[in-house]
Order: structure tokens, then C-alpha cells, then sequence
């Protein structure tokens, strides 16, 4: 038998198994990099918003102690994202923390956007409205303010928050209330305690939760004076009865420093304050409207016209006044001054005697200024 040269012979080609090597690893990684453009592609898709232009706003409820991939499973069960699978497995590698409550959500939301607003504190049940108070309005101007804002039944409202139970209840919390506001004589128990502002309420507060905002705001607004109210010899409830009819007495702030002075001289002397807007409220009538003969005799915790019913201040406050007017009657202007009118303008003159009192009318009648 004839053998071969040692050069014929060649138990192992590495040249061409390298060769081989090469094209399997080239094949693989091209599967590699097609499988990754795919998954790519799905994940993408999957991110996407179901529906771009579909921005009907679905309420979507988050409940407490929900993980990612509980979210993911109701998010598709509400038919607000693609591919729950792909979503959770995105969501392994992103971290939310997702926050209990009710979210308004859309098709048009991608998922980052819709992880992005359910790991917020922008559910309803903290999204607030704006419940704006003017100054100088009744309680039950106020609640009907409160209702249309709210949603809540006006009368309920006014039904719990005259409530024995709880009014109580505001007595035992806040510094400034106290069993004054229990008097029978009372209309509304917290006329002249809402105090004027604009607020920004949950949407879905409760009326405790309403009220203890208002009556937060009003505590913070005394705090600052609480020292010298407590040092003089005034409570609240009386500084803020005093207040409400400076507020309808009164425009601007030095004339109302100079109609509170007038107020407690008055009171000193043991006049009656003589005053119409408490009238109006006694009457249960909004000012500008007739007052008869009855109401300027009716006998009511209010009426400060009728001397034998009311001598000094009124049973409660007529109003909710603005701050202005409660820091007046804390720090009243020292004067002589024991009568004051307004004329149609708003513009008030001051007298020292009912004589002179009596001119000043005159003039204005004769001057077409009387305020009819």
C-alpha cells in the first residue's frame, strides 16, 4: 500500500473551521439582533397608547396595596394599554409608586404617562375646586356657595353645621369658639366664623372637611392677635359681632378704625348702637329693602334700633367680616365722635352731638347726597 505525503494528510483544518466558526457567529448574532429589533418593536408597540386620538376620559380606581403588575393587569382589563405582558415586564426595569385613588384617564395616554399619573397625588380625591367667600355675606350665602361648589345638599348642610352635636364639637377644637355661639337668640350659630377668602377644597371633601378649612383659616387669621384679645375685655365672639356691622357700616379702613371707636362709645355710654344693618339682618332682609315700623320695633337679639331688646353689641355677628374690619374693632380709633351717617356715595361724616348730627342729614337731603 502506497502512503500519503504528510502534506495530503490533515487530521484538523483550522483555517476552515474558523471559517465556519465565523459564518455561525455572524448567522447568530444577524438572529440575535433581528430577535432584538422584533422584541424592540413589540416592547415600543406596547408602550404606545392604545388609541392616540380617542381622549375620552375614563375614571380608572387605583386600590390600596396595588403593585405595578396588578395595575397592568386592570390598565388591560380597562382596555387602556396594549400588551399587559410587555408592560409588566417594562415595568422591571421602572420604578413607580403607585398611589391609591380614582384617576382620570385616556386611550390617548401612553403607558409612562398613565404609570406617571397613577404614581401621582393628582387623583379626584385631590383635585381641589375653588370655593371663593366674598366678604360681608350671610352664613346661608355662604352655604349655598359651599353647595353649588361642592355638590353637597344645601340643606343638609345647614342642618349639620347648626347641629347641637356639632357645634360642640368646634367648641372643644378651636380657641376662638366658644358656647357664645349656643345662645338661643342666635340665627346661625356661625354667622361672622367664615371667614372671607378664596380656598382651594378637595373635590370630593366632606362639609367637616370644608368647614375645618374655613375655620382654620379664620384661627390663623386671629393668632396674631390673640395675645391682646385675651388681655382685653372682649371675647372673639364679641370682636367679631362688632366687626360683621363695621363691615356694612364701613368702607374704607381708617373709616372703619373711626365707626368702631364711635361703637364703643356708645357702648360706654350706655346708648344703643342705633345701627340699620343689625335691623336688617333681625328682620331677616337684605339691605335696601323697606323697612317697616314692625321691624324697626321687633324685639330680636339683632335689632339695635330698639333699645328695650338689644343694649350694646347684638346677640351675634350679621355678617362675615373681613379682616380689616375685625382688626377695628381690636384697635379702634380714640375719638369723640358718638354719630356717624353715610351718604349715597358711601362717604361717612361724623358728628360729636345729635344736634349736630341732626345738620349734617340735613345737608345731605338738601345736597340730593341722602341716602334714601
Amino acid at each position: 500500500m502506497k502512503m500519503k505525503n504528510k502534506q495530503d494528510f490533515k487530521l484538523f483544518d483550522a483555517d476552515k473551521l474558523s471559517k465556519n466558526i465565523q459564518k455561525i457567529t455572524f448567522v447568530l448574532l444577524i438572529i440575535i439582533v433581528a430577535i432584538g429589533i422584533v422584541f424592540c418593536g413589540i416592547m415600543s408597540t406596547s408602550l404606545m397608547p392604545v388609541d392616540p386620538d380617542n381622549t375620552s376620559e375614563i375614571e380608572f380606581v387605583v386600590e390600596d396595596g396595588w403593585g405595578s403588575s396588578t395595575a397592568a393587569e386592570k390598565l388591560a382589563d380597562a382596555n387602556l394599554i396594549r400588551n399587559k405582558n410587555m408592560v409588566k415586564l417594562y415595568l422591571k426595569f421602572v420604578d413607580y409608586d403607585i398611589k391609591k385613588g380614582t384617576y382620570t384617564l385616556s386611550q390617548s395616554m401612553s403607558v409612562d404617562e398613565i404609570f406617571a399619573k397613577i404614581s401621582s397625588n393628582d387623583s379626584l380625591e385631590n383635585q381641589g375646586v375653588t370655593l371663593t367667600l366674598v366678604e360681608g355675606k350671610r352664613y346661608i350665602e355662604y352655604m349655598e356657595t359651599i353647595s353649588q361648589v361642592s355638590g353637597l345638599n344645601y340643606d343638609e348642610i345647614l342642618s349639620y353645621t347648626t347641629s347641637s352635636e356639632y357645634l360642640n364639637t368646634l367648641i372643644e377644637k378651636y380657641w376662638f369658639i366658644t358656647d357664645e355661639i349656643l345662645n338661643d337668640k342666635i340665627y346661625y350659630p356661625l354667622e361672622g366664623y367664615i371667614y372671607p377668602d378664596t380656598y382651594s377644597i378637595p373635590k370630593n371633601a366632606t362639609i367637616d372637611e370644608i368647614m375645618d378649612i374655613i375655620l382654620s383659616e379664620l384661627g390663623a387669621k386671629l393668632e396674631p392677635y390673640k395675645t391682646d384679645i385675651e388681655n382685653g375685655t372682649h371675647s372673639v365672639h364679641s370682636l367679631l359681632t362688632l366687626a360683621s356691622v363695621i363691615e356694612l357700616e364701613a368702607v374704607t379702613e381708617e373709616d372703619r378704625k373711626e365707626v368702631s371707636g364711635v361703637f364703643y362709645n356708645r357702648i360706654n355710654l350706655g346708648m344703643t348702637l342705633g345701627s340699620d344693618v343689625t335691623t336688617y339682618y333681625g328682620s331677616r332682609k337684605s339691605i335696601g329693602e323697606s323697612l317697616t315700623i314692625s321691624d324697626l320695633t321687633s324685639c330680636n337679639g339683632y335689632n339695635t334700633r330698639e333699645a328695650s331688646c338689644v343694649s350694646g353689641l347684638p346677640v351675634g355677628p350679621i355678617c362675615s367680616p373681613s379682616l380689616t374690619s375685625i382688626k377695628a374693632s381690636i384697635y379702634p380709633n380714640e375719638t369723640e365722635y358718638i354719630y356717624f351717617v353715610a351718604d349715597k356715595n358711601n362717604k361717612l361724616y361724623f358728628a360729636k352731638t345729635y344736634a349736630e348730627h341732626t345738620k349734617i342729614v340735613q345737608e345731605l337731603k338738601d345736597a340730593n347726597l341722602w341716602l334714601e
